[in-house]
């Protein structure tokens, strides 16, 4: 599931070109592709994350993945821009059921003290969306045109869908047994809010996705215009990110479990701040900007799992797609704004202006988390759920 999720929603930072040439659209209406998927994840997080936390995560994630799997499969249909643009919303809702479900999932079924192995695992399938899934289908793109990865995707997300509904149990969560309405959801989202730790996970998790949406959105298209790479140069550049993401992940994610989560999220997110802050001055060809974006991307691996970990210790099982749901809900909300803010930029001030706001972001992230998230103990965060 988190292969095809991140696939198809990667793939289409190194594919803008090719939509671009195809459906004859600018820099800006490129972006909006990557906006309008990400408000509509925002939107979609917003309403699943409590509607989970009273009908159980396992029927989201199969909703999800059943959503995905007919929306991906009608990006085939998308002839034009109007077309496709629908489809990446739809697409939108269905990541959104599936972001902060499958978080939430691991806080339901993992002890505290193995969230941080487990998340670590689960998120190195995006990892391994990069290393093998966006290079094929940025080939794919290139030789057929930008609708075929999506069909391939479709075909893996529906495999998901087989195996969620064969292999993956119901966990025994204390879910919450209030009717979910839009009344009573309004009034648990403003209780949350009330509450300056809550607050601060949701402000780091915008501010994670904000520089990561200023970094990519026009990445490959700085290094195809600017730099001189090819196209297949730039999906093996993706697929070398996957790879520091798959090395790093998962050791990290164990590793918090013994250290904690706050040292690893506070470093990794200030060293790729630095790596953000040096990239435009650094980079001359492939290689230079490979070994760049092998740790970018394994810095980015080693705090999505503690940092996920650390938010579902935060609240009672019955709140936690509550707060899972308003995380991811604004943290897409950021990546948007960063896709979108991107575009604004990129064409009058250049690339530079993307890396240097995305690592003021990074560096204002390792600052919140250092100050206003607690670290909960072991035995904490099993009496809180």
């Amino acid at each position: 599931m988190m292969f095809s999720t991140s696939s198809q929603l990667i793939i289409m930072v190194p594919i803008l070109p090719e939509i671009g040439a195809t459906l004859g659209v600018n820099q800006f209406w490129r972006g909006m592709l990557l906006t309008s998927y990400a408000v509509a994840l925002a939107g979609s997080a917003l309403l699943v994350g409590p509607a989970s936390d009273r009908i159980g995560r396992r029927r989201v994630l199969l909703l999800g993945t059943g959503l995905m799997t007919v929306t991906l499969a009608l990006h085939t249909v998308a002839a034009d821009y109007e077309l496709l643009l629908i489809m990446r919303i739809l697409a939108g809702i269905g990541g959104g059921m599936l972001s902060g479900g499958s978080v939430a999932y691991i806080g339901d079924y993992f002890p505290y003290e193995q969230r941080g192995w487990a998340n670590g695992w689960v998120m190195s399938g995006t990892a391994l969306g990069q290393v093998a899934g966006v290079p094929l289908g940025k080939v794919l793109a290139t030789a057929f045109g930008y609708r075929w990865p999506f069909l391939g995707f479709a075909l893996t997300m529906a495999g998901a869908t087989v195996l969620i509904w064969r292999y993956v149990p119901s966990p025994e969560a204390d879910l919450d047994p209030e009717r979910v309405t839009f009344r009573r959801g309004i009034r648990k989202y403003r209780r949350v809010l009330n509450d300056a730790t809550a607050r601060a996970a949701v402000g780091s998790y915008v501010l994670m996705f904000f520089g990561f949406g200023l970094l990519t959105t026009f990445l490959p298209t700085w290094l195809e215009t600017s730099i001189g790479l090819s196209s297949y140069e730039v999906a093996l550049l993706f697929a070398i990110g996957g790879l520091g993401n798959i090395l790093a992940a998962p050791s990290a994610g164990r590793l918090s479990d013994t250290i904690g989560r706050k040292p690893i999220i506070v470093w990794t997110s200030a060293l790729l701040g630095v790596i953000m802050l040096v990239t435009p001055y650094m980079v001359s060809g492939f290689y230079s900007v490979a070994v760049l974006f092998f740790g970018a991307m394994a810095t980015v691996g080693m705090r999505i799992g503690p940092l996920q970990s650390l938010l579902t210790a935060l609240v009672p099982d019955r709140q936690r797609g509550l707060l899972m749901g308003l995380a991811v809900g604004a943290g897409q909300g950021g990546f948007g704004f960063g896709s979108f803010v991107a575009g604004l930029t990129f064409g009058p001030l250049g690339y530079v202006s993307n890396a240097i706001g995305a690592a003021c972001s990074a560096f204002a992230m390792a600052l919140l988390v250092q100050q206003r998230l607690p670290e909960p103990a072991m035995d904490q965060a099993a009496s809180r759920a």
